[in-house]
């Protein structure tokens, strides 16, 4: 076998492994990475607390482990191209050709055509196999929280819990049928009215598509909601916005959801389910939706506890129904206020020089 032979070999076998380890680092997107790699590989990517979040870390960490492999060996064919084939390693050789020119190399050329299809191929797989696997609504939930996001806050309401979760070991149904039919009498302005029902025949202010349940937490200027939630429990959250476009982000579930006004008007599926919170803890969430003035400081805390100190949350809100939030997680033994996040000053004045940010010890 010639020089030139084998030159063209080692090529083809370049091109080939590359084509390898890359589907191989692919074909592991449903394996959890090794831990010292998923840490250099994440980009600063919160650890997972959800089966769904734990699938796109892990989606993300092999795809940018297949890319350097690949980036690796072509950056490693252009280096040997440059240094082996320039001009003055070229004045040391005995002869003056030129190295071999391969643009009308049809097997090769073909080859590097569908080696980036085949790529392209397998990351459309394994996206879609993790899209799918994330927006699901196949988890069976047992608990079902309605949120609702405004400028700039946000109202947290059960809606649905099942009897094994239910303080009457009975299926919880939390809607509050009074103020839910007091909202859908806003549908429709009174044809009397000036300009009646402007918004394709519904009024202006129909809040008819909000939800409304008879246990809520509502955020206020100096208190950062907190939504209580069971670990190792299947929730679905059904969102909406009663103004402007808004998102709700919890950066450990790996996953934004944009929260609009009239969701099934604007084709939006307003539901999305989690098989889990697989541990306990304070996670912050986040508005992720530019929604105005006020937009970084919509801030909310999911408080995950175990599944029975839910039961005794949801009873205590049941039997008191006057007490406040914080009440009800001191009462089961938590942290009566949000501890991942503080509320702000939303004044106008006085926080140009960082003056924003509240003291959380003055709720107490």
């Amino acid at each position: 076998m010639d020089k030139v032979t084998n030159r063209s070999f080692a090529k083809k076998a370049g091109v080939a492994g590359a084509l390898l380890l890359g589907g191989l680092g692919l074909a592991g997107c449903e394996v959890a990475p090794p831990e010292a790699l998923s840490k250099v590989l994440d980009m600063g990517w919160p650890d997972p607390v959800t089966p769904e979040g734990a699938q796109m870390y892990n989606f993300w960490v092999w795809v940018w482990l297949a890319a350097w492999i690949i980036g690796i060996i072509m950056w490693g064919l252009f280096l040997v191209a440059v240094f082996k084939w320039n001009r003055k390693a070229q004045s040391k050789r005995t002869n003056d050709e030129f190295p071999k020119q391969l643009q009308y190399n049809v097997p090769l050329e073909l080859v590097l055509t569908i080696v980036p299809i085949v790529i392209v191929f397998v990351l459309f797989f394994f996206t879609v196999q993790v899209q799918t696997a994330v927006t699901a609504r196949d988890k069976d939930p047992e608990v079902t929280v309605d949120v609702t996001a405004f400028q700039w806050n946000w109202k947290f309401g059960y809606a649905q819990i099942g009897a094994d979760l239910s303080p009457t070991g009975q299926p919880y149904n939390g809607i509050d049928a009074e103020r839910q039919a007091a909202a859908e009498e806003t549908k429709y302005d009174p044809e009397g009215m000036k300009n009646a029902n402007p918004i394709h025949g519904m009024s202006q202010g129909d809040m008819s598509y909000l939800n409304f349940n008879r246990i809520e937490t509502l955020g206020t200027t100096d208190e950062v909601p907190v939504l209580v939630l069971p670990t190792d429990t299947p929730i679905e959250f059904r969102l909406a916005s009663a103004d402007v476009s808004h998102a709700f982000w919890v950066p450990e579930f790996l996953f934004k959801r944009d929260a609009y006004a009239h969701p099934e008007a604007n084709q939006q599926e307003r539901a999305f389910q989690i098989e889990r919170i697989e541990r306990e803890g304070a996670f912050v969430g986040r508005c992720a939706e530019m929604c105005g003035t006020y937009h970084a400081m919509m801030n909310f805390e999911i408080r995950a506890v175990s599944p029975e100190a839910f039961r005794d949350y949801i009873a205590f809100r049941e039997q008191n129904p006057m007490a406040t939030n914080a009440e009800a997680l001191s009462a089961i033994g938590e942290a009566p206020y949000a501890t991942s996040t503080n509320p702000f000053n939303s004044s106008r004045t006085g926080t140009r020089d960082g003056g924003n940010f509240q003291d959380p010890n003055a709720n107490a």
